[in-house]
């Protein structure tokens, strides 16, 4: 079973820009689709962005402020992430789409006012 473990995270003002860090224990391949989530205590994770070998989405909500990217060699996909806005606070974590793994214990992004 693949390990995911997440990095990145951090405190930082608003208007402030953090890259997150997902690195796998193994290959993946770059046949899959990669995403990152987000989830604020006491909600359901939520879907922040994804990539594939068809290119990029993103939820409407980071469009234009995230970039999703992935360095196969180095089995890790990153989230650029700019122009961080207080609802952006919440842990982070990545995962496959389909068929996902384990989930890490993700990292958590705090934006303050």
């Amino acid at each position: 079973q693949v390990q995911l473990v997440e990095s990145g995270g951090g405190l930082v003002q608003a208007g402030g820009s953090l890259r997150l860090s997902c690195t796998a224990s193994a290959s993946i391949g770059n046949n899959n689709h990669m995403a990152w989530y987000r989830q604020v205590a006491g909600n359901g994770r939520e879907w922040v962005a994804t990539i594939s070998a068809f290119g990029t989405k993103y939820t409407d909500s980071v469009k234009g402020r995230f970039t999703i990217s992935r360095d196969d060699a180095q089995n890790t996909m990153y989230l650029q992430m700019s122009s961080l806005k207080p609802e952006d606070t919440a842990v982070y974590y990545c995962n496959r789409v389909y068929l996902p793994f384990n989930w890490g214990q993700g990292t958590q992004v705090t934006v303050s006012s």
